[in-house]
């Protein structure tokens, strides 16, 4: 439980740094490039299932997951309007949606879905219970 929430928790803090989306002459951005806001509480959400593995706590581990999942999810329709809303000043349609097509979603999200994937699939380990057994006496 310990290693698969540090691992899950590592590999959405590099998500966060990958390029999420390719945006035609500024180049690539990543979770900070977004919004600061944003990329602030994802990391927290990060350190959250951090202290999860380390206290041993599933139950923060699952819902840092969750709550990574529901901000990415709050993120993709938040570009999507964003971009569709900048080019609002076109008064033509197809025009808008060239301009709104050049904005491309890029490898990054995966990685984070990953990681948090990773977080919502932890479980309490199995307590097994070892009773001393008194051994059996022979009859003779």
């Amino acid at each position: 439980m310990r290693t698969q929430g540090i691992i899950g928790a590592v590999i959405m803090a590099i998500g966060g740094m990958c390029p999420l989306l390719r945006i035609p002459i500024i180049g690539n951005w990543n979770y900070f490039d977004l919004d600061q806001t944003l990329a602030i509480t994802f990391y927290v959400l990060v350190l959250v299932g951090l202290l999860g593995a380390f206290t041993q706590k599933a139950g923060l581990i699952r819902f840092a997951g969750w709550a990574a999942i529901a901000l990415v999810a709050i993120t993709l329709v938040g570009v999507y309007f964003k971009v569709n809303g900048s080019f609002g000043f076109l008064h033509f349609k197809k025009l808008v949606n060239l301009a709104a097509g050049m904005v491309k979603y890029k490898w990054g999200w995966c990685v984070i879905l990953a990681g948090a994937f990773i977080l919502i699939t932890v479980r309490k380990p199995k307590v097994v219970v070892v009773s001393a057994a008194v051994p059996a006496q022979a009859v003779i």
